[in-house]
């Protein structure tokens, strides 16, 4: 199985920009054959003349799509292979995750601590940053956001290394203890595989999107085997407005890569538990306090998880900064073992009633008999997993928070239970509230209550808390909304103005371009110059509009025709008059890197037909609204569904 995947991987990670995208109808190898033959081996020519090959028959292939297989058609069918081959992928990520995971920590003895948690967690943030660095020589940390970047201002396009790549990578992050979820690796691979065969069969824009989204539905249902939640996942965090025709493939691929993850690993899944008892009416308050909870929590992890990876960042050595969060991890670690890896385990150990696992390993492990040692080391878990998760990704680790965000909700609603069982006041059932507080922290931080709800009906058989889980999941992404508008995923993004939303006005505007709208031919004249000089210049333009430029190329203001038209024609002002007499400042200026939806706010505000785009104080143009709506008709048209 990891060897056909692997197989298939190597092929769509060639770097189809060089080969295959570009190629037309011919085939430029010659950049590629500089890179990887400069010292003329054999070897090196071998492989050059394969990949020729390979340009060949994939160029072969593409006009026999085209004569052949309908545009519809051919969709489906890749919506199948992106669902197996993210499925496959997945896949082999769990396995290769927990086989590192045995091989390192299978022979710990549960009553002792261990001196290797200290060691482990660097050295396997050490290999990532190594691999990540020398070998890809590419950032591949949070991989939902990057998706969410290549969909707004990259047009679809992943690089192709990232078919294998974040695999590798947190297969040794997570393996030696990184505090972070296999989830968004393997949603970038299978995005990634959506764009690399989008790019190789010259797909437009939608459609590659369309092809992200199947691999992002593939690789949630595959991990998972959840397809439901891999649908929803898609359409709610990803946030691509699609119709019900779009619709099929997406379930093609989140079915197709279900059935494989359970042809290779059977029913099991993170959290393989039934639910036994119903769920009790009278405990609705208590799901309703726990939804409240479960937001302000959800407002603690995301902001700390943001602030503390910003702390991280500051620090410019990247070997200094993996040492520094490397030591603060293991430390955690150390004196909190469950923080080790993705926290599943922990998590099942809940739903089957072992409180004793919170002592397991740790240096508490002779105070497992006392109930409020067991609330303080919950609620040290609830407070720290955030702080390890930010040491793992802000040093160079590679995961995401889909796994931090279960555990700290399953911890959280443990935690919650256990807490009024405690009081003795009241019973409440304590896997029922693990599972519920899971989809609470989970709607929280990812913003994706559906999403959530799903998940953790699917991943356990508990249908029967569907209302409890709707409950809390609203409650809690109503309270965090109310404090944090966007996601964890979404922030930065949406910060710069570069997040692609549901709001089709906002992202066609997302999607469109400054330097597509910007225009460049009005003629420029300088403060000093005379109205004579000026009416020589307006003599030979198109336009109604001049800029007035400094010596240094700085727009010191403008002048618009009508309001020298009484004193143009008046020959005896000719030369007493200078362009600095009856210049204008803009109403506001725009900058050469703003998103349109701020400069679509400046027209607004300002009433303006046309603005000036200056660079660092330079003048670069002039934008104009009849050029903004021409250019977003035909996107509006690109980017719509039939």
């Amino acid at each position: 199985m990891s060897c056909l995947y692997v197989g298939i991987t190597c092929f769509l990670t060639f770097d189809a920009t060089d080969l295959f995208v570009r190629t037309g109808s011919g085939i430029h190898f010659c950049k590629t054959f500089n890179k990887i033959s400069h010292k003329r081996s054999s070897i090196s020519y071998t492989f050059v003349v394969l990949m020729e090959k390979a340009a060949i028959i994939v160029r072969r292939l593409l006009v026999w799509r085209v004569k052949h297989i309908g545009q519809r058609n051919f969709i489906l069918i890749l919506s199948l292979v992106i669902g197996i081959l993210s499925g496959l992928a997945a896949v082999l990520l769990k396995n290769t995750i927990h086989v590192t995971h045995m091989l390192l920590t299978g022979h710990f003895h549960i009553e002792n601590q261990n001196e290797l948690y200290l060691a482990y967690p660097v050295i396997g943030i050490f290999i990532t940053v190594f691999f990540a660095r020398k070998i890809v020589r590419d950032n591949l940390g949070h991989g939902i956001s990057k998706i969410l970047y290549s969909l707004s201002k990259n047009g679809g396009k992943i690089k192709p290394h990232n078919n294998f790549s974040s695999i590798v990578a947190s297969t040794f992050t997570i393996g030696f203890g990184g505090s972070v979820g296999a989830e968004a690796p393997i949603v970038l691979t299978g995005a990634s595989i959506g764009s690399t065969l989008g790019r190789v069969f010259h797909l437009n824009y939608k459609t590659v999107s369309l092809l992200i989204g199947c691999g992002a539905a593939g690789a949630v249902s595959g991990i998972f085997k959840a397809p439901m939640a891999g649908l929803v996942f898609t359409l709610e965090v990803l946030m691509l407005g699609l119709s019900m025709a779009s619709l099929v493939p997406l379930i093609i691929s989140a079915f197709s890569a279900a059935t494989v993850a359970f042809f290779f690993m059977g029913e099991g899944a993170e959290f393989y538990w039934h639910l036994e008892n119903h769920f009790v009416l009278n405990n609705i308050p208590f799901y309703i306090v726990l939804g409240i909870l479960g937001g302000f929590v959800s407002l603690y992890f995301s902001r700390m998880l943001i602030w503390s990876e910003n702390k991280l960042h500051a620090i410019k050595s990247p070997y200094f900064r993996l040492s520094v969060g490397g030591v603060v991890l293991s430390v955690l670690i150390f004196v909190l073992p469950q923080l080790y890896g993705e926290g599943y385990t922990t998590i099942t150990a809940f739903l089957n009633g072992n409180k004793d696992i919170v002592f397991d390993n740790s240096l508490f492990y002779q105070l497992r008999e006392y109930e409020w040692a067991l609330l303080i080391l919950l609620g040290l878990l609830i407070v720290f997993k955030v702080f390890a998760s930010a040491a793992t990704t802000g040093s160079g680790g590679v995961g995401g928070v889909f796994a931090p965000s279960l555990f700290t909700g399953g911890v959280m609603g443990y935690f919650f239970a256990r807490l009024v069982n405690y009081t003795g006041l009241y019973a409440l059932p304590e896997s029922h509230f693990t599972l519920v507080g899971m989809a609470a922290i989970m709607a929280g931080v990812l913003h994706a209550p559906l999403t959530a709800i799903f998940l953790i009906a699917e991943i356990t058989h508990g249908y029967e808390l569907f209302v409890p889980l709707m409950m809390t999941s609203t409650i809690s992404y109503l309270t965090i909304m109310y404090f944090e508008p966007h996601s964890i995923y979404t922030k930065q993004l949406a910060r710069r103005g570069e997040l692609l939303t549901h709001h089709k006005d906002k992202a066609v505007l997302t999607l469109m371009r400054l330097n597509k709208v910007l225009e460049t031919d009005f003629l420029p004249v300088k403060s000093t110059d005379t109205l004579g000089t000026l009416v020589k210049t307006i003599a030979k333009a198109k336009r109604n509009l001049f800029p007035v430029i400094g010596s240094r190329g700085q727009l010191k203001g403008i002048v618009i025709l009508d309001d020298i038209r009484e004193i143009m024609f008046n020959h005896e002002r000719y030369n007493d008059t200078v362009v600095e007499d009856f210049m204008q400042i803009p109403p506001a200026f725009i900058e050469i890197n703003e998103n349109m939806d701020s400069v679509m706010k400046k027209f607004e505000e300002t009433g303006a037909w046309n603005l000036p785009v200056i660079e660092n104080d330079k003048y670069m143009g002039f934008v104009s609204k009849s050029k903004i709506f021409s250019v977003y008709r035909r996107v509006l048209i690109h980017f719509s569904d039939e």
